[in-house]
């Protein structure tokens, strides 16, 4: 009979899958400075291996072809600002200077991202010089980096304690296409951000808005309800009978 293969005890890493990691890493790093400089047409493998200090071989080891590279970049970057804006979200995150304040919810978060997006200079660089390639985001699909923000933009819903349904990660997405096909950081980014969070808490069962003592709790409005900055909402408006992707201009 032949051995069982060593079992490892969960959350350890050999010393083999650490270097691993460190190579991929880097080569990530390399890809994203590539994108910098030259754009995503022009970047070549070649130019990944050379940026990142690995040989070609190491890079083909990791990745087949440059679209993987940079569908794992994608992947790879949604997470790690993702993890952030859950922190922020829930309030979690320490605060940092020139950043939001943590513990503020969502708004907060959402104002995180897209002050990231903004300053993306590998995202600014394609939003200029490749558009095309930029646009294709405007409808989201499969991929990992598609189920990274889906997931991330799930786990800052239930952070700051709002609604986790389909409809509003598609909210929160659409929220940030918008913000990395046309960015703002100003004010109108932030009224933007504020808007969509009171609406997603509007959305909340009667029960979850914790109204104040002797205060009769009161119907959640419908999905359709627009809340204003002043936090008046108007009558609901009537059921739209399409998919809720449908709704919002995507696929179903």
């Amino acid at each position: 009979m032949s051995s069982a293969a060593p079992v490892r005890a969960p959350g350890t890493r050999t010393r083999s899958g650490n270097a691993m990691q460190r190579t991929r890493t880097a080569i990530l790093d390399a890809a994203q400075r590539c994108v910098e400089k030259h754009g995503v047409r022009k970047t070549t493998m070649s130019d990944v291996a050379s940026t990142g200090g690995v040989a070609k071989a190491t890079l083909y080891n990791h990745f087949r072809t440059k679209d993987d590279v940079l569908d794992a970049l994608v992947a790879a970057r949604v997470a790690e600002l993702g993890a952030r804006c859950v922190a922020v979200a829930g309030g979690a995150a320490e605060a940092v200077p020139g950043q939001p304040d943590p513990g503020r919810g969502l708004a907060d978060a959402l104002r995180l991202a897209a002050a990231e997006l903004a300053a993306a200079p590998a995202l600014r660089r394609v939003a200029v010089e490749e558009p095309a390639l930029l646009a294709r985001v405007a409808v989201p699909g499969g991929g990992a980096g598609w189920d990274e923000a889906r997931a991330c933009a799930r786990q800052a819903l239930a952070a700051d304690g709002l609604p986790t349904t389909d409809l509003a990660v598609d909210l929160v997405l659409r929220h940030l296409v918008a913000a990395l096909v046309w960015p703002s950081t100003g004010e109108d980014g932030d009224v933007a951000a504020e808007v969509l969070a009171r609406g997603l808490r509007a959305m909340r069962p009667a029960g979850q808005h914790d109204p104040a003592p002797g205060v009769a709790p009161q119907p959640a409005p419908s999905a359709h309800a627009v809340v204003d900055l002043d936090g008046a909402s108007p009558p609901p408006a009537p059921p739209v009978p399409v998919a809720a992707g449908a709704a919002l201009g995507w696929p179903g």
